[in-house]
C-alpha cells in the first residue's frame, strides 16, 4: 500500500486501508493514521495530503468531548514518535467488537440501496415513499460486518448481529451508545451548519469488561458530513467526507474492482479542502491550531 510507516523499535501489528497499527507494550496501540483514502474497500494510490492529521485531530477533539457518554481508548496524542506526530495516537489495548456500529439519520448510501429493494435497512422496516437523503422520523441503528481489507462491509439485522457477537445484552448497550453518540455529534455539527447523515462507531472492552469507544469517532472517514445551507432531499448532496472522490471514482470508468485507479491532482486538492473545511468547522478552530498542539 502506498504511504506506510516504518517505526524502528515498534512492533507492527495489523494494516487496514487507512490504518498502521502498532504494539507498545503488552497493552497499547499506537495507531498512525496514514493519508491513504480507499473508495468500494480499495486503496487508491494516491494519497491525500493531512487527511491523517485531519481525522486524528477530530478524533482527539470528539474523544474529549463524548467522555461522559462513553469512555474512550485515548492515552495521549504527544507521546508518539516524531515522525508520527499529529497522526498518531497512543491508546488502550482492548477486545474489539467484531461489529461495526453504524446509526443513520439520513436514507443515504447503502441504507438507500437497501430501501428501495426492500422497503427496509437491517430489517428495520421504514415508512414508504421516503426521497434519497430525507431525514428519518428518528435515528436508526444498523449494524455491519467488519470486513478485511480488499472485502466489504455487510448490513446486516440486529439478530444477525448479535449472532455475530455472540452476546445479545452487549449488542442492546452497543446501540444504545451508538445512539447517543450520534445524537450528541450530530446536534453539535447542526449548529456549525453541518448534517450528519451518518456514521460508524467500533467498541472494545478492557479486561474488566468496562465498554470504551475506540478506532475513530465522528470523522469524515467514518461519517457522511453534509453543508446544511445546500441539503434537499431528493438527490444526493455535497459532502466534507470522501464522498467527493467516490464520485469521482464512480464516474472514472473504473470497473470497482482493485487496483484502484490514481486520484487526479483537482480530485486530490478539493478533497484535502473538504477535510480541513469539516475539521474547522466542527471544532470552531483553525486546523493549523491541531498540528500547532500536536507538534507536527
Amino acid at each position: 500500500m502506498t504511504d506506510s510507516t516504518a517505526l524502528p523499535g515498534l512492533e507492527p501489528i495489523a494494516q487496514g486501508k487507512v490504518r498502521d497499527i502498532y504494539a507498545v507494550g503488552d497493552d497499547r496501540l499506537l495507531l498512525v493514521t496514514s493519508d491513504r483514502i480507499s473508495t468500494y474497500d480499495a486503496v487508491h494510490p494516491t494519497p491525500i495530503p493531512d487527511k491523517g492529521k485531519v481525522l486524528t485531530g477530530l478524533s482527539s477533539f470528539w474523544f474529549e468531548r463524548t467522555q461522559q457518554i462513553v469512555p474512550n481508548h485515548l492515552i495521549s496524542y504527544s507521546d508518539v514518535p516524531d515522525e508520527v506526530r499529529g497522526r498518531a495516537l497512543l491508546v488502550e489495548r482492548l477486545e474489539m467488537a467484531p461489529v461495526e456500529c453504524v446509526v443513520r439519520g439520513y436514507i443515504t448510501g447503502s441504507g438507500w440501496k437497501d430501501y428501495q429493494s426492500t422497503g427496509a435497512v437491517c430489517g428495520i422496516e421504514l415508512t414508504p415513499g421516503l426521497r434519497e437523503s430525507d431525514q428519518l422520523p428518528e435515528p436508526i441503528f444498523t449494524p455491519a460486518t467488519k470486513a478485511a481489507v480488499g472485502d466489504h462491509d455487510e448490513n446486516v439485522d440486529f439478530d444477525r448481529a448479535a449472532e455475530i457477537l455472540g452476546d445479545r445484552e452487549l449488542l442492546e448497550e452497543l446501540r444504545r451508545l451508538s445512539l447517543e453518540l450520534y445524537s450528541f455529534g450530530a446536534e453539535h455539527a447542526r449548529k456549525r451548519g453541518i448534517i450528519l447523515a451518518d456514521t460508524k462507531f467500533e467498541f472494545g472492552r478492557r479486561p474488566d469488561g468496562t465498554i470504551v469507544v475506540a478506532d475513530e469517532v465522528l470523522t469524515p472517514d467514518s461519517s457522511r458530513f453534509w453543508p446544511a445551507d445546500s441539503y434537499e432531499p431528493g438527490r444526493g448532496q455535497a459532502s466534507f467526507d470522501k464522498q467527493f472522490v467516490r464520485d469521482w471514482a464512480s464516474g472514472s470508468g473504473w470497473d470497482k474492482s482493485p487496483p484502484a485507479p490514481p486520484i487526479p491532482d483537482d480530485v486530490i486538492a478539493g478533497t484535502r479542502e473538504r477535510y480541513v473545511d469539516a475539521y474547522e468547522r466542527i471544532t470552531d478552530e483553525p486546523f493549523s491550531a491541531w498540528l500547532e498542539r500536536s507538534g507536527s
